[in-house]
Formats: C-alpha cells, sequence, structure tokens
C-alpha cells in the first residue's frame, strides 16, 4: 500500500524546464515570426543562401575553432562523452566554427566564394540574465572566399539595413581592427610587459588571462580596471601598412554609405579566430548586455580547421536579445494575426457538413479554424461566437440545424458591419473570397 502510494506522489510531481532553456509560447510566436520573416528577406536581399548544421557537434570543432583559452571552451560549453562510442560530443555554443566545419567537410569552396546564413538554437552555460539564456538563438552571416574590404563594409551595411527595418533604436556600431598574427604578437608582448608591471591591479580574471590569453583583460567590464585599461598599450599602434589600408578603406566605404561609426581600441572579441575588422553593435537600452550583435574577419579559420586557407567575414546576433531592444524600441508587433473564418456548428450532421465546408476553405488558401468543443458536447451558438470573436477571424460561417434543413450556412461579418446573410451551402466559399477581397479593398 505504501508503495502505491509513493508512485501516486511521484508521478503527481511538477517537473520544470531546466534553468535558463525557455519555452517559446503562442503569445510569443508571431514576434518571433516576424523577426523571422525579416531575417529571411534581408538575406535574400543580399543574395545569402541558408545553411543548417547539427545542433551536436565534436567537441574538437570548438577547442579548433573557437580556442581552448576562451571562456565558451573552459566554462561555458554543454560537452559530453557520446555512451555509445566513447566520442567527445558538445552543444554548439556558437555557429560559425560549425558552419566552417560543414563548408570544409562539403567541400563548398571549390567553386568560388559563398555567401550563407544561419539561424538556430545554441547552448552556453552561464547566469542566466535579461535578453541572455542558456539556450539562446542564433542568426549569423558568414561570407567565405572574399578578401577585401569591400565585403567587410559590405555585412556592416547588412547589419544597419536590418536594425532600420526593425525600427530598432539607439544602436550604435563600433570597429576596431586587430591586425594580423604577427602584429598581434609585437602587441600582446607590449600589452603583457605593461600588465605584469600593474600585477597588483589586476583582478583574478585578469591574471589568470595574463597568462593565457592577455588580448582579453581589455574586455574586461570590471569598473575598478577600467583606467588601467585605458593606459594599456593599444593594438592600432602595432599595425602595419597593409592592415591600416584595409581598416581605412572599409571606414571609408560605411562613410560613404552615411554608417556612422565609433572606433573602439578597446574592442577585441571574446573568439580567438577574429583578425583585421572587427565590429559590435551596442546599445545602452538593455542595462550591462549592451551588445546585440558583432563579428568580423576570420581569416586564418578555415586553414586552422583543416580546410585549405581562404578569407571570410561574418557576424552573429542573439535573437533574443534583438527581441528585447524591439520591445523596448516599441517596434514589435501588437498581436497575433488572426485567421480569416471561424466555423461554428451543433455536432452531428452539422459537424460534418462544418468540416467540409472547413476543409475547402482551407485548400483555397484560408485560414479557418472549426469550433472543437473541449469536452466533447455541442455548445450554444452564443458561447462560440465569443470563441470567434476572440479569435481574430474576419468571418464566422455558421451550420445549425436550421440551416442545413435548407443546404445552407450564415456568413457573418465579425469586424464591421456585424451583418449576417444567408449561403448556399455550395457556394460558401465564392462567398467567403468575394467578402474577404471586399474587405481589404
Amino acid at each position: 500500500m505504501t508503495e502505491d502510494k509513493n508512485k501516486k506522489t511521484e508521478k503527481a510531481q511538477k517537473i520544470n524546464g531546466v534553468r535558463g532553456m525557455n519555452d517559446l509560447l503562442p503569445a510569443d510566436a508571431a514576434q518571433w515570426a516576424h523577426l523571422e520573416h525579416v531575417l529571411r528577406d534581408l538575406t535574400r536581399a543580399y543574395g545569402y543562401e541558408f545553411l543548417r548544421t547539427p545542433i551536436v557537434e565534436a567537441t574538437a570543432v570548438f577547442q579548433r575553432g573557437i580556442g581552448e583559452v576562451t571562456d565558451i571552451v573552459e566554462k561555458e560549453m554543454y560537452s559530453f562523452e557520446d555512451r555509445l562510442n566513447g566520442e567527445q560530443l558538445t552543444l554548439r555554443p556558437e555557429g560559425t566554427a560549425a558552419i566552417v566545419r560543414s563548408v570544409i567537410e562539403n567541400n563548398l569552396l571549390y567553386e568560388g566564394p559563398k555567401r550563407l546564413w544561419y539561424t538556430g538554437p545554441m547552448f552556453r552555460h552561464e547566469r542566466p540574465q535579461r535578453g541572455r539564456y542558456r539556450q539562446f538563438h542564433q542568426f549569423g552571416v558568414e561570407a567565405m572566399g572574399f578578401a577585401g574590404p569591400d565585403v567587410d563594409a559590405e555585412i556592416i551595411l547588412m547589419g544597419q539595413r536590418l536594425w532600420d527595418e526593425l525600427g530598432l533604436k539607439g544602436v550604435r556600431l563600433e570597429i576596431n581592427s586587430l591586425g594580423q598574427a604577427d602584429e598581434r604578437a609585437l602587441h600582446r608582448a607590449a600589452l603583457v610587459k605593461y600588465f605584469e608591471q600593474n600585477a597588483v591591479q589586476l583582478d583574478d580574471d585578469s591574471q589568470r588571462r595574463l597568462l593565457t590569453n592577455p588580448l582579453r583583460i581589455l574586455d574586461s567590464k570590471n569598473p575598478v580596471m577600467q583606467a588601467l585599461i585605458e593606459g594599456a598599450p593599444r593594438l592600432l599602434d602595432f599595425l602595419g601598412d597593409e592592415s591600416l589600408k584595409h581598416f581605412n578603406a572599409v571606414q571609408s566605404l560605411l562613410k560613404a554609405n552615411n554608417i556612422p561609426c565609433k572606433i573602439n581600441p578597446r574592442l577585441v572579441r571574446g573568439l580567438d579566430y577574429y583578425n583585421l575588422t572587427v565590429f559590435e553593435w551596442v546599445t545602452d537600452e538593455l542595462g550591462a548586455q549592451g551588445t546585440i550583435a558583432g563579428g568580423g574577419r576570420y581569416d586564418p579559420l578555415i586553414e586552422r580547421m583543416g580546410g585549405k586557407a581562404a578569407p571570410a567575414c561574418g557576424w552573429a546576433m542573439g535573437m533574443e536579445r534583438v527581441l528585447e531592444l524591439m520591445k523596448v524600441s516599441g517596434s514589435l508587433p501588437d498581436t497575433v494575426p488572426g485567421c480569416d473564418i471561424f466555423v461554428l456548428h451543433q455536432g452531428g450532421e452539422t459537424l460534418i457538413a462544418a468540416m467540409i465546408i472547413a476543409e475547402r476553405l482551407r485548400s483555397a488558401g484560408i485560414d479557418t479554424i472549426l469550433f472543437c468543443p473541449p469536452d466533447g458536447q455541442s455548445a450554444s451558438f452564443k458561447s462560440q461566437m465569443k470563441k470567434a470573436d476572440a479569435s481574430g477571424a474576419s468571418y464566422a460561417v455558421i451550420i445549425g440545424p436550421d440551416e442545413l434543413a435548407k443546404n445552407e450556412a450564415q456568413l457573418k461579418d465579425l469586424r464591421s458591419s456585424g451583418d449576417q446573410q444567408a449561403v448556399a451551402l455550395d457556394q460558401v466559399l465564392e462567398a467567403v473570397i468575394d467578402a474577404l477581397v471586399g474587405a481589404s479593398e
């Protein structure tokens, strides 16, 4: 008896979702659909093709692609061993390394450069906060096989066009150049020397980075360290002629297209694979999480991951963060779009006729909801009409016993006049089309 009671208790326990991994509820689906629609139009306008990669990749993809001494690889990745074959696997924490793996594996650059885009869920084990979650959704573009500053500028223009079309306010562009490996090496040596001379002012995280990735110290958000960081050697002062030429050309192209930007010499990005141009779009509207998108050039990455050397650049954004900013900017769609037709009936033979009509309407491309009673029993037309009105439908098609006996239905305007007219059952489709066309004129 006690065992049965325990089983009942166990079944009654509530199971919650994983912290920081959220459901997309119907009330929010229209907002996501709106953003996804804008993104599809944007990528099509610039000639980018869609590429989808698996959610799970070999851990080595990110260790080699992102860098083993980055915060993502060291502290944030969801990695595990495949119990069947012992393979080390990881839930993807970002999109670029996986895209590069796919491009190499499928030899996509064989016929020339590619413009690609992707979207999907990413996973990082970090403290959930506003617009930042353990499962988040990323959109990104990657232009591979293009070496010139024109493509750097193009992808930045692409981002600016997106913010304009989404109606975002207060988004600023910051850019920098990381130069090439030899230039960064000289800067790194000067940086290490500077921070070693001021080691007592470094926090614990920066002391660890001093031995592994000192450039990341410049990205510290610790307010106590900002004065020290401001006095550090600047990478821009170590750039050679070619790197400066590339950076100046990008700025000239942005200026010619009326895109304002701020040079931020402390902008380093969080991943190891960048060189030359790097950039971020930032806002003051989301508190501490001010960066909504970022990217840059990563020419060494394809060869580093085992492919034939090829230049590349791209950027990515967190979709939750952009949606949050759209909310703050007041540019989110207000309501979920309603259906076209709501079909009411009284069960029995009227249900059969109603279902036939509903399918006929859907076959003609007309969005239609058929009333289905929650308890399986018929409901009054009054209660059904409340549901029809709440659905957002433009018109109701009503089939009761009296209508069925006359081989007809009632077509009722739910949004403007409230008028209702009798229509022969075999003429409902034509009457609905005429009504919808008339309402749109």
